[in-house]
């Protein structure tokens, strides 16, 4: 009989196997050696972020990176030059002494070989022969969600898209490589996806999206350019874009699907056992395995379920648990009659977490960000809402099937304090290197955004049972991840049982159990690691609480997770144990006195 470890013990046990002990952070080396080990560290992850910029067409412009005049390379002769490069750029890492780095270098040197050994791992499984499933894929981001600013961007723009047949043409060959070794995604998950590429196909601009930045541009670029840039345009779009999406849609259709795997197991993939495991320590930044979280997973469902409960008693409900959730799914009042309506009701939360952000977190972004919908090429597919640098967006697809009430925990996990304010936060973090302000971690990102939802409840943002019971089915939807995914991928679970799980335990809509279960399907591993992350920032706040008493502030333990930028959840433990140790103090003390 498998012995399953708790949550705490299994994640001390992936603790123990990283060199991020406390003992490794205890004492600060000779100052010449320190010099010495940051400068070699520097040079090599330095050297390592210009050469990855050039080789995914990245430009850096006013101080921030963006996308240059052209895709990357997809072959797999690119694929494989990447692997040497990061295997010889590892075994550097490895000759740098850790215990002569300071403080803020073992945290670099720390996301710097987490990063490399993903990249490794997804390089040496192969992972550009699959390179979209059901949530996610290569030909639906090349276009901007908003305009460009100047007349150089638009024209790196239109360069850009001259190189999509190249880019679809490597892809395809990828895909059909992995088709020949049974590298796929799975089948059952892809009904309708292809309907995401019809849009692009159109020579009418006013229904290809690539045409949407050039609809309304900035009056600093000039009539005449604006006109001359347009026209290029619509050649474009016309003569190369229309025609590489129709060739990819044909083979989509006429030979990718109708050969994709019937399986819905990464185990039933080449060396899927060993394949699962590396995606789960990829997005989770833990070493667990699939039976330890599923055992936490059931745990964390029989203790929501039982908070549920008694949320329904405070509503006045009478009838069973699976009675109410049928209520809730089926009762108008719960849902928006245009999509106006639920992009109101998210506004009007993330303008009501204004009025209350400074209680919980000191240190705020100067950057803002939008909440938009989801755009229509995507949104059948797409999750019910996500959140990033400078716009969150929100689904308005199907509004019978986006309850209200969920939209309150959605907009904080998102918008703000979640991921988008997040990601404002990382992109100003002072004299940090590049790498570190475009790396994420799920299980950072993730876990801070589920935990963002639990601060709600702080913050007053759920004013109705029924809002508090979304927070509670948000929370439980992930909780039921952790039962589903290695259930899936690593306990023979098919489909169906997996759809039944999530839809008798969650307020979820039908579209939504099933777009979700796909997900977990083509993704596997990604789905854990929102729970595992926000119960590993609960726990050190128990921690952080408990050790403290009266000197714990909420808003110093916040400022100092959010201050990390993404990290592993080892390093943020170490972090955390430091802030502990250190009487709890305001991280940005010193810039607040400099300020004053």
């Amino acid at each position: 009989m498998t012995k399953f470890l708790s949550f705490s013990a299994a994640l001390l046990a992936s603790l123990s196997a990283t060199a991020l002990t406390a003992p490794a952070f205890a004492q600060a080396p000779a100052a010449a050696e320190q010099n010495s080990a940051d400068a070699r560290l520097r040079a090599l992850y330095e050297a390592e972020w210009q050469w990855r910029m050039r080789e995914f067409g990245q430009i850096k412009e006013e101080g921030e990176w963006t996308s240059g005049g052209h895709l990357p390379q997809v072959d797999a002769e690119s694929h494989l030059r990447r692997l040497a490069y990061w295997e010889k750029t590892l075994a550097a890492l490895n000759e740098i002494p850790f215990d002569q780095l300071s403080q803020e270098e073992r945290i670099n040197a720390a996301v710097f070989r987490t990063n490399l050994e993903h990249d490794i791992a997804d390089a040496r499984f192969r992972e550009w022969e699959m390179p979209f499933d059901s949530d996610s894929n290569f030909w639906s981001y090349l276009n901007p969600r908003q305009g460009y600013r100047t007349a150089e961007e638009y024209r790196r723009y239109i360069s850009r898209m001259r190189d999509i047949p190249r880019y679809f043409d490597q892809h395809i060959v990828n895909m059909r490589a992995g088709l020949g070794r049974g590298f796929s995604v799975p089948r059952v998950t892809l009904e309708g996806r292809d309907s995401s590429i019809v849009p692009f196909t159109s020579i009418d601009m006013a229904e290809n999206p690539f045409f949407n930045a050039f609809e309304d541009m900035p009056n600093t670029i000039s009539e005449a350019e604006q006109a001359k840039l347009r026209a290029e345009a619509e050649a474009v779009i016309r003569e190369t874009v229309a025609p590489a999406y129709s060739e990819l849609l044909t083979f989509i259709r006429e030979v990718y699907f109708p050969n994709t795997r019937k399986t819905v197991s990464a185990a039933d993939l080449p060396n899927g056992e060993a394949y699962y495991l590396s995606n789960i320590k990829q997005y989770s930044t833990l070493d667990l395995t699939p039976q330890q979280i599923h055992e936490i997973g059931l745990k964390e469902v029989a203790r929501i379920q039982a908070e549920m409960k008694e949320t329904i008693a405070e509503t006045g409900f009478k009838g069973s648990f699976q009675e109410f959730l049928q209520f809730l799914k089926t009762d108008p009042r719960f849902y928006a009659e245009t999509p106006d309506e639920l992009m109101g009701v998210s506004s009007y939360v993330a303008k009501r977490v204004d009025g209350k952000i400074d209680d919980v977190i000191g240190f705020l972004p100067r950057g803002r960000f939008t909440i938009l919908p989801v755009p229509d090429a995507i949104a059948p597919f797409y999750t019910a809402g996500r959140g990033g640098l400078g716009s969150c967006l929100m689904n308005t697809y199907n509004l019978p099937v986006r309850p209200l009430y969920n939209i309150p925990a959605l907009t904080l996990h998102e918008c703000a304090p979640g991921h988008s304010f997040q990601a404002a936060l990382a992109l100003e973090a002072p004299e940090r290197p590049d790498f570190r302000n475009e790396t994420y971690f799920s299980g950072y990102g993730e876990g801070w955004g589920l935990y963002t939802e639990w601060l709600g409840q702080e913050m007053g943002i759920y004013r109705t049972p029924y809002e508090e019971f979304g927070r509670q089915s948000y929370e439980m939807w992930r909780a039921v991840r952790l039962v589903i995914d290695p259930g899936i991928h690593a306990m023979g679970w098919s489909r169906d049982k997996a759809i039944d799980y999530l839809a008798s335990h969650t307020a979820l809509s039908q579209h939504e159990v099933e777009t979700e279960v796909d997900r977990y399907i083509s993704w596997p591993g990604q789905a854990v690691a929102y729970k595992l992350g926000e119960m590993t920032i609960r726990r050190l706040r128990a921690k952080a609480e408990q050790t403290l008493g009266d000197k714990f502030d909420k808003r110093y333990f916040h400022d100092t997770i959010l201050g990390l930028g993404s990290v592993p959840l080892p390093v943020l433990e170490a972090e955390i144990d430091r802030f502990i140790a250190g009487g709890g103090q305001n991280p940005h003390a010193e810039e607040t006195d400099g300020a004053s």
